[in-house]
């Protein structure tokens, strides 16, 4: 996967080491308003947020492929993860994969239906669609494990609007 571009990360609020990237991954699903187990990832070295365009990067050191007991799912979180987040949802997805049959799908959009319903879908480049109950992606937040006020300034997403455009 292509590095992140040196322009990217001149405009970027950029974090180093797994303690204060897990508090800003929990953070920024926590704003989108997406289950705060959907990125279970391990020794993360790096993450940015572009708070203009809403893209986030996150790199670990190596591919976690996790389980989601509760839907007998496989998923692979690559060792960089992109996105543009926004309220609801996470798009242009690269590095998540899921396991379907016997090849691995790329995820390109992670979508909370309404949130009345609880319904979480993924979609993959070859428009494929799976819904999910949001709860199978929700981990129990532990009383020790609960963001201290030296972590990350609060993300701030943009809401889904249309688009202007300059001339």
């Amino acid at each position: 996967m292509a590095l992140i571009a040196d322009e990217l990360k001149a405009n970027a609020e950029i974090y180093y080491g797994n303690e204060i990237c897990q508090q800003c991954t929990t953070l920024l699903l926590k704003e989108a308003g997406l289950p705060n187990g959907l990125l279970p990832l391990e020794d993360i070295m790096e993450c940015g947020y572009v708070e203009e365009t809403g893209f986030v990067w996150l790199k670990q050191k190596k591919r976690i492929d996790h389980v989601f007991q509760s839907l007998g799912r496989v998923v692979s979180y690559g060792t960089e993860i992109t996105a543009f987040a926004e309220k609801g949802r996470i798009k242009k997805v690269k590095g998540i994969k899921t396991r379907e049959l016997m090849l691995w799908v790329p995820v390109e959009e992670i979508t909370l239906d309404e949130p009345a319903t609880g319904k979480l879908i993924c979609k993959s480049i070859a428009g494929f669609s799976k819904t999910f109950p949001a709860s199978a992606f929700h981990i129990p937040e532990k009383e020790n494990e609960k963001m201290n006020c030296a972590g990350p300034k609060p993300v701030v997403l943009m809401e889904r609007a249309p688009r202007v455009v300059k001339n």
